[in-house]
């Protein structure tokens, strides 16, 4: 794993060695800059899985203003610990070392999110649950895009169809990596 483009460029990142965890594929990534290549100047980031922090670490070298990036996993925080450093974003990361909704609850009223991504375990209802906390804590812009990877197409379920609106979905590998936009912002 590598930063593709920006004040990053080619640094390699540590990541945890076995199944813990489940980086992003290099195919995968590049698609997705690709698609946000002109929505990342400046703006706030969330990474709410964050793994080894790639995604958010490739927001920022190109340009992001903050990002936020959150794991539980000790070992994945120590490996996004040392990814900020060897990309020389310390003061442009912060490293949010809880679960998911801990980190949001602690994030509300804070900060309003341009970019999230989400990247959680398959198969275990991670997404829909983050993205309904996502609008319930008002964490997010009228013009936030969200990038969700998981392990199915159908990510909107419910009520999320009314709160968000697909952009682009595509298959790469196993995983499906889909954009939102959002609908509707408060929990109205």
């Amino acid at each position: 794993m590598r930063i593709i483009t920006g004040r990053a460029r080619g640094t390699q990142l540590y990541t945890l060695e076995g199944e813990a965890t489940r980086p992003t594929s290099e195919r995968a990534k590049e698609a997705v800059f690709s698609m946000l290549q002109f929505c990342i100047e400046g703006r706030e980031v969330l990474d709410l899985f964050g793994g080894s922090g790639q995604m958010a670490l490739e927001a920022v070298s190109r340009g992001a203003a903050h990002a936020y990036i959150c794991d539980n996993a000790g070992a994945a925080c120590d490996i996004i610990e040392k990814n900020i450093r060897k990309t020389h974003s310390e003061s442009n990361v912060t490293l949010l070392r809880t679960d998911y909704t801990e980190a949001l609850r602690r994030l509300r009223g804070k900060a309003k999110f341009d970019i999230v991504f989400l990247d959680p375990p398959y198969n275990k209802g991670l997404v829909a649950a983050a993205l309904t906390q996502l609008c319930e804590l008002e964490l997010l812009k009228p013009t936030s895009i969200i990038v969700c990877e998981s392990g199915g197409e159908d990510i909107l379920q419910g009520k999320l169809g009314e709160r968000y609106e697909v952009i682009r979905s595509a298959k790469y590998g196993i995983a499906y990596v889909t954009l939102l936009k959002t609908t509707m912002v408060t929990n109205q």
